[in-house]
């Protein structure tokens, strides 16, 4: 396993929107979480471009059906400073 060794703040989280060759990374709950890998998720979109990676979405998750589940299989990359 990688070791969890990234401290981004949410301004360079930003950076992360799996746009023009950038990783696509996700915040929720102080924790950030790789999504580039998962089918889910396209060109640091999912669902049809309503979630966008580079964001903290702690508070998405909160009213999305799926709940924190979705988060079990992606890869931990960091923290939020």
């Amino acid at each position: 396993p990688e070791s969890v060794s990234l401290e981004l703040t949410l301004d360079e989280l930003a950076t992360y929107d799996g746009k023009n060759g950038n990783k696509a990374y996700v915040a929720v709950n102080g924790v950030i979480y790789d999504v580039r890998d998962n089918r889910e998720w396209r060109n640091g979109e999912h669902d049809n471009g309503k979630v966008l990676a580079g964001q903290d979405l702690t508070e998405v998750l909160g009213q999305s059906p799926h709940g924190d589940s979705v988060l079990k299989d992606l890869p931990v990359v960091g923290k939020i400073k």
